[in-house]
């Protein structure tokens, strides 16, 4: 009998072993269907490729496994919902072999679902980057492409400032608070779990406590002349996230620059969100809305999003529709755009170009 202390690097799940080479991968976190199988094997023979050679050789490039796909759901939802489960077999569907990945914050679905509502970010965030950075099939891909539903979308793009191992290459929000919110969501009648939160958040949004339990007074944004100040003094998580502190990170606008997309999805009709703008960064005060790229954060680049832009990776993009309402179409071909492998090219986008350039079409590539 061979113990599993005596494997070495010869047989197969030892391409499972991380980048350092520091541990072997338990024997229980190998037990997969031979479809994720696959997905070991690729991505452990991707992880291994700085050991073996300088630059990659064109089988490597040629590689068409897609890159892995990290979903966050949003507020109310839960990791294994029909929706997250629909979405996830659309996008195996558009690209067979694909590895999908839900964040999940709870053992089961309902705590996932009271962790939407209930818990600090900054901590749920540390808990999804080290958990990421520890899976055996995300860990060891050269990179992975992340949808955010709602709030998952300012959550996903706070995991690429703070840590982004595995790095992403393509970021898609949907209807998400990037700019905040500032009016609380209307709650189904028999839905006590949002009431209780909302009655909260209502009571005192700034206290340290609402703070540090309860989520959407963590995006929470109100840009009155009376009540900013008190956002960037109290906000556990938006007004760091979007750097809007007088100390900026570097370290957030460096990684948001590395992306090669990051797509804005705004709903036409949402009544969820307020304001909706807020999906495309932008500022609303009253009746003044301030396009995102008139904005201070943008003019002096407090998040990478100009040189984001300069290379044609910032899109906007308009669904007809309230909020969370996405058609097949959209997502097909949301997938069809940015989904794929590592070595797939894209197009900038060339409209409302930054500094008034004209992008010609050029090739991107991960190596």
């Amino acid at each position: 009998m061979i113990c599993l202390t005596q494997i070495r690097l010869t047989l197969p799940w030892s391409l499972l072993i991380r980048h350092h080479l520091t541990s072997l991968v338990p024997l229980s976190s190998i037990r997969e269907t031979p479809k994720k199988m696959k997905h070991f094997l690729t991505w452990g023979l991707l992880a291994l490729r700085p050991l073996v050679t300088a630059a990659p050789t064109p089988d490597q490039e040629e590689d068409d496994t897609p890159l892995p796909l990290v979903i966050w759901h949003g507020l109310g939802d839960t990791y294994n919902s029909e929706g997250m489960q629909y979405v996830a077999s659309l996008a195996e569907a558009q690209h067979p072999g694909i590895f999908v990945h839900t964040i999940q914050l709870g053992d089961d679905a309902n705590a996932d679902r009271s962790a939407t509502f209930i818990g600090n970010v900054t901590t749920q965030l540390e808990t999804v980057c080290a958990e990421l950075a520890a899976h055996p099939i995300l860990s060891t891909a050269p990179a992975i492409d992340a949808i955010g539903f709602s709030q998952g979308g300012q959550f996903l793009r706070g995991y690429i400032e703070r840590c982004n191992r595995p790095p992403v290459r393509s970021l898609m929000t949907f209807g998400s608070q990037h700019n905040g919110i500032v009016r609380f969501r209307a709650c189904a009648d028999r839905d006590f779990l949002c009431h209780g939160a909302m009655a909260l958040l209502r009571f005192n949004t700034w206290s340290s406590f609402v703070q540090a339990r309860l989520v959407p007074a963590q995006y929470f944004r109100d840009p009155s002349p009376d009540q900013f100040p008190r956002y960037l003094e109290n906000s556990n998580f938006l007004a760091d996230i979007n750097n809007e502190r007088e100390e900026k990170n570097a370290t957030y606008a460096a990684n948001m620059a590395r992306l090669e997309n990051f797509v804005m999805y705004m709903f036409e009709d949402d009544t969820t969100v307020i304001p909706k703008e807020t999906a495309w960064f932008e500022e609303v005060n009253g009746t003044e809305v301030v396009p995102l790229r008139a904005r201070q954060l943008y003019r002096e680049d407090w998040l990478g999003l100009r040189a984001l832009d300069r290379k044609g990776g910032l899109r906007f993009r308009q669904i007809p529709g309230d909020h969370m309402q996405i058609g097949e179409e959209v997502l097909n071909s949301t997938f069809a755009e940015f989904l794929g492998p590592a070595g797939k090219k894209f197009a900038v986008e060339k409209e409302g170009a930054a500094d008034g350039l004209v992008f010609e079409e050029l090739q991107i590539v991960i190596f």
